[in-house]
């Protein structure tokens, strides 16, 4: 249940959002501080810390928040959905779990236009790749690989002849750039595009349907 107080911090979140935006996009990220965010939102620095840890989170998020749903929304997939399909629609809660589709396209524009902002983007999207391999690798069939087993092995083979399985960290590393490349184009277009159709399209090239 939604308390009182919950309420208002979503209030003030949303007033606090709205600011940085607005001088974002009149003065550039860069440009802008803490301090005439805070001044015009009407509340002290030490407040506006109390909600968003840094300024990057302002555009970015809260990351940690978002990677662990999106871990948890492709868990929660049933068994029979494929690692493709579970991390769709992990995508698919994340990109809209705390703003409305106008926002997450000003935020966008921000992240993509803001190298600053886009390489941290990146950093903490590589975090969330990390922590998604085990959960993709147990949707995977993951048994001995069909080959010959020689019984002497020469020394230099038989290190990789326990090779680790790529297809999780190939998975996943697919859908991201394809998320990222569907995102990118989506936002240039000024959001007129349908994004998840733009999504298709990415993974169905990369993995030859199109």
């Amino acid at each position: 249940m939604t308390t009182l107080w919950d309420r208002s911090r979503q209030i003030a979140v949303q007033a606090i959002l709205d600011t940085a935006v607005r001088l974002f996009a009149e003065q550039g990220y860069e440009q802008t501080t803490i301090t005439q965010i805070a001044r015009e939102a009407g509340i002290s620095q030490r407040s506006l810390f109390r909600y968003f840890g840094t300024k990057e989170d302002l555009v970015c998020g809260d990351q940690e928040a978002l990677g662990k749903l999106l871990k948890q929304t492709v868990e929660q997939q049933p068994a029979e959905v494929s690692a493709w399909d579970a991390l769709r629609a992990g995508f698919e809660v994340v990109l809209t779990a705390n703003h409305t589709p106008e926002r997450v396209l000003q935020l966008s524009r921000l992240i993509f236009d803001t190298p600053s902002l886009h390489a941290r983007y990146i950093e903490k999207r590589l975090r969330w790749q990390a922590d998604l391999v085990p959960a993709i690798q147990a949707r995977l069939d993951t048994g001995t690989r069909p080959g010959p087993a020689p019984t002497e092995a020469p020394t230099s083979t038989r290190a990789t002849a326990q090779a680790p399985d790529p297809r999780a960290k190939a998975i996943v590393a697919t859908v991201f750039a394809c998320v990222d490349t569907a995102t990118e184009l989506w936002t240039r277009h000024d959001g007129q595009l349908d994004l998840a159709d733009l999504y298709d399209q990415c993974l169905a090239a990369v993995r030859g349907h199109g």
